[in-house]
């Protein structure tokens, strides 16, 4: 994969005039610079998944145990409310002042959102006040990453020509695995750590404290990129970013959104969800949902260069209809074969069953979204698409998936969940227009 990445690095610094003096060493040092920058943001906003369970019992004593899930899977859901929000704000930001500047500000807003997790009182403490605060620091942590996804994933394609946009776009989604795969293994050193009165006691904000110290070192990574989009002078008085998305492309905006809604939809219930299924539904332990997350993290780490490659040789359309056409006929089948005689082992199987195709769908559909929009206002309409699909889709699917068990009494439910959003964005995927042999701006 370094091979591929440094002789495309190359064809890339002749692709924008950002880049154009790039050569292929200092290129591949501003990917890594973007994708650890990401991950390490991402990670801030992650690693509430790995201890809902133990964030229910401190911050919704009263309700039962599966309420307690229920609720604090809804807090982790607010966090996606106010994404569409950051999408615009920030998107339209990078759009206007350039993509460093946006994501140097999405990183110190994490750090507000993620210093309310460390210092944040219990329920027993301050009563109703905790959960309130709870969901401040969700609100903040939303509104960053919202923002966050449009400028860097932006910065990277513009680093790529039209040959490798896929395997320079896969750096997003190979970040947010790495996010997912720090976390859990913080959360797995410390439930082996720690006494069960430990972690509830202060253990959970360790992570969140981690997060929080890594802020400043992604910020000195991110002080040494070069800017690649320039606004020019011509465009200063144009219509903002926003109203020419909302305007202009508004096909691109809803095809963006339903293919996002697919692969946000079984990328959360396969690398976050099945760490709360295995200990909230099938009574597992902490340690073997964890488990489940790292083995879905380090499949996407080491996938997501390989879907990127392979969407950039076979476009992205086959790619991404193969893959989906592979976790529709496979989920109920996965989720009957863990229900039947739950353990640790299936569970891993089943992680990594679901997190295959996911990922290339995933990394697929954000190369398409990413190309439709032209460089002026990629950030603006890569992030209110990316903002919108993963709030009502992503954000929810964990809670959606956990009352539809509730609701239908069957454990099978999230597959259905997974399936209908899949078929909605398969259908979106064919309407939309193959772009990965055109030239962009």
């Amino acid at each position: 994969m370094t091979t591929r990445t440094d002789t495309t690095a190359a064809q890339a610094a002749q692709a924008t005039p950002g880049t154009a003096s790039a050569r292929p060493a200092s290129l591949t040092k501003k990917i890594i610079a973007i994708t650890v920058g990401n991950g390490l943001e991402f990670f801030d906003f992650a690693i509430y998944t790995y201890f809902a369970t133990v964030l229910g019992k401190l911050f919704f004593p009263a309700a039962s145990p599966f309420t307690q899930l229920l609720l604090s899977l809804a807090t982790f859901g607010v966090g996606f409310v106010v994404r569409p929000l950051g999408g615009i704000v920030i998107g339209s930001y990078a759009d206007r002042c350039g993509r460093k500047a946006a994501m140097t500000l999405t990183l110190w807003l994490m750090a507000a959102g993620s210093a309310v997790f460390v210092v944040v009182p219990t329920y027993a403490q301050i009563g109703m006040a905790a959960p309130l605060l709870l969901i401040v620091g969700r609100l903040v942590q939303g509104f960053a990453v919202g923002g966050e996804v449009g400028a860097s994933t932006s910065m990277l394609l513009e680093y790529a020509n039209a040959n490798n946009r896929g395997l320079f776009a896969s750096w997003q989604l190979f970040s947010q695995a790495f996010s997912t795969l720090l976390g859990s293994l913080v959360g797995l050193v410390l439930t082996a750590s720690l006494s069960h009165d430990q972690l509830l006691a202060w253990g959970w904000r360790v992570p969140f404290l981690i997060g929080l110290a890594l802020i400043p070192l992604g910020t000195y990574i991110r002080k040494h990129l070069d800017e690649t989009h320039d606004v020019e002078p011509s465009r200063r008085g144009a219509r903002s970013p926003v109203a020419q998305v909302l305007g202009e492309h508004r096909r691109a905006l809803v095809l963006g959104i339903l293919m996002t809604a697919g692969a946000t939809s079984s990328n959360y219930i396969s690398l976050h969800y099945l760490t709360n299924y295995g200990v909230g539904v099938l009574k597992l332990s902490l340690s073997s949902g964890l488990w489940a997350s790292f083995v879905a993290g380090g499949l996407q780490m080491g996938l997501a260069a390989v879907a990127g490659i392979a969407s950039d040789r076979w476009g992205r359309k086959p790619v991404v209809t193969i893959a989906r056409v592979i976790l529709l006929v496979s989920i109920v089948p996965a989720f009957a074969w863990l229900t039947a005689a739950p353990d640790t082992g299936r569970l891993l199987v089943v992680a990594a069953v679901l997190t295959i195709p996911t990922v290339f769908i995933s990394v697929t559909t954000v190369t398409m979204i990413t190309e439709v929009f032209p460089r002026h206002i990629r950030a603006t309409g890569l992030a209110i698409v990316y903002g919108v699909g993963v709030s009502v889709f992503g954000g929810f699917a964990q809670f959606i998936a956990t009352w539809l068990i509730a609701a239908t009494g069957s454990k099978l439910a999230p597959a259905g969940y997974v399936i209908v959003i899949s078929l909605i964005s398969l259908v979106a995927a064919l309407k939309s227009r193959e772009m990965s042999r055109v030239t962009l701006d």
